[in-house]
């Protein structure tokens, strides 16, 4: 059996989950796929399940992480803000960083485990 590590950070504001694993992979999808819909279809989940965690990070943050883009010939879209990208980038970071601070107590949890 293969041995697998994660990190499961989540950032609260109040009751709400500000940013998560989960969120932070719907950010990343969006900005690869350009639209709420296609994001939500690539990670099979609803398009209202995604939309509500837009809308829940949007509202946890002081300025949006996804804005809507208006239409055209293919209808809108949506696009990561500024904001929206630093998050990915400091969240990665902080998996990264932990990952590497705590390597050596994971190996050594990892040899006591059954075998």
């Amino acid at each position: 059996m293969k041995l697998r590590t994660e990190f499961r950070l989540r950032i609260r504001r109040g009751d709400d989950i500000a940013v998560g694993p989960g969120k932070i992979d719907l950010l990343e999808a969006i900005d690869t796929a350009g639209s709420i819909t296609a994001a939500a279809r690539s990670l099979g989940m609803s398009y209202r399940r995604a939309w509500l965690l837009v809308d829940t990070m949007n509202r946890c943050f002081r300025i949006p992480v996804v804005e809507a883009e208006a239409g055209g010939k293919r209808g809108g879209g949506a696009r990561l803000t500024r904001l929206g990208r630093d998050v990915i980038e400091r969240y990665r970071r902080i998996e990264r960083n932990a990952a590497r601070a705590s390597a050596a107590d994971i190996r050594a949890l990892t040899r006591k485990l059954a075998g």
